[in-house]
């Protein structure tokens, strides 16, 4: 969420910079909303000072009132009607302030300076690219058709879930969990990670933190009944409440790595990516996730990236780098660098994983906070994560980047200790 404060004192700015994502905030109704806020504030802040300078002195009048032989009722009935009066007002206010909260819930975050300017990914800026697309001396084959020889099998998927499922047999299973417990060990060995695993369903709250509610509700899988309780859309919802609500006692950065599946309900992907693994509602990631100083949060997203990328170097894929445009940029993200693997079956590199800074907004919702050593007061941190990497897309593009004339495909070397030295499947 944004900084109430600086929304409600420097609305227009705000607005300028949400121009860029293309969002409409809604400068009138917020300065509306603060108008009214002010003067029940204002009203409410009168009616307590007249409220206590009454109940001071409603002792010595009714006191004075027996004396005389008056009938006190009508000293009591002003002080309850100055209470009612009082709590009417702050009722009043908590429904203005309710109502901008429940807005600002809507509204994405700011996107950084650096974030190009565009309407979709079309407008993405390349950063950098890292090897050589491989040149086939033979028809390349797609990875649906690379795993039609008993390796992978969607068929059987529809008849037990439906469509955007898929089921693995074989060498090509074993390679997909070879693929996980790499990237887990790479990210723990190498880039000083800690191990984390979390419940693969959580509760609103866990979801409004992290800024899939209220606006997302349709991208994910509700559970039946009353619980409020929905399916992991991605590992960086459970690890990043791991501190909702709390004061972070160790010292940062905490950098955290999760594998998890992870469930989507590809709400608005209708047509899109239908043949294969590459769009699914049901896929695995290996999740890396930080919580830096605000000073650090800049150097900490260079990091974070670097440590996705170096998966791919290993496997030896051709990726490049890109910085979303605002128009692509995800709801909750500041700035965002997704890195494209190279598949050949497509002549074109697509999303492997989105490593996003949320600088303050996810920490605000979730009441996420440090404690400063330079001042001893709690302060809020910045969170970042990044996909490190998608599983089953890193798994289409060794299918289709290491693909033989005859069908089989050879095992990258990084890979091959665990995958019991086999150089190739299929």
């Amino acid at each position: 969420m944004l900084d109430p404060k600086l929304v409600r004192t420097e609305p227009e700015a705000i607005a300028a910079a949400l121009n860029k994502r293309g969002f409409h905030l809604d400068v009138d109704r917020l300065k509306e909303l603060e108008s009214q806020r002010r003067s029940i504030q204002e009203k409410a802040q009168t009616l307590q000072a007249e409220r206590n300078a009454y109940a001071k002195s409603m002792g010595k009048q009714i006191a004075a009132a027996k004396a005389g032989g008056l009938d006190t009722t009508p000293l009591r009935e002003k002080g309850e009607q100055l209470k009612k009066l009082c709590v009417a007002a702050e009722d009043e206010l908590s429904s203005v302030q309710l109502e901008f909260e429940q807005y600002l819930a809507q509204v994405p975050n700011v996107p950084d300076d650096q974030v190009p300017a565009g309407q979709d990914e079309n407008d993405n800026v390349e950063i950098r690219r890292w090897g050589q697309p491989r040149q086939f001396a033979f028809p390349v084959r797609d990875h649906v058709d690379l795993g039609a020889a008993g390796l992978l099998d969607f068929e059987t998927a529809v008849k037990i879930a439906g469509s955007r499922f898929s089921v693995l047999y074989g060498e090509l299973a074993r390679l997909h969990r070879a693929l996980i417990q790499f990237m887990l060990d790479t990210h723990i060995r190498e880039h000083d990670y800690r191990e984390i695993y979390v419940p693969y369903i959580v509760n609103r709250d866990s979801l409004y933190g992290t800024g899939q509610l209220p606006k997302f509700g349709e991208d994910l899988f509700r559970l039946e009944g009353d619980h409020g309780y929905y399916l992991i859309p991605t590992a960086e919802v459970p690890v990043t409440n791991v501190y909702r609500e709390q004061i972070i006692e160790e010292n940062l950065p905490v950098k955290f790595v999760c594998h998890s599946p992870c469930f989507r309900s590809e709400a608005g992907s209708y047509g899109k990516d239908t043949r294969g693994m590459i769009r699914q509602h049901q896929f695995e990631k290996v999740e890396l996730v930080q919580f830096v100083p605000p000073a650090l949060s800049d150097q900490a997203h260079e990091e974070l990236t670097a440590h996705a990328e170096a998966i791919l170097q290993k496997l030896e894929l051709p990726y490049r780098t890109v910085i979303l445009c605002g128009g692509d940029l995800g709801f909750s993200s500041a700035r965002t660098y997704d890195i494209e693997v190279w598949l050949p079956s497509q002549d074109r590199y697509r999303e492997i994983s989105s490593c996003s800074n949320f600088r303050d907004y996810q920490a605000r919702r979730l009441k996420c906070r440090w404690r400063n050593p330079a001042t001893g007061k709690p302060e809020l941190v910045h969170t970042l994560n990044g996909s490190a990497l998608a599983v089953g897309r890193t798994l289409v593009a060794i299918m289709e980047n290491y693909q033989q004339a005859e069908g089989s495909i050879l095992i990258p070397n990084v890979l091959r200790p665990w995958m019991g030295g086999i150089e190739s499947i299929g």
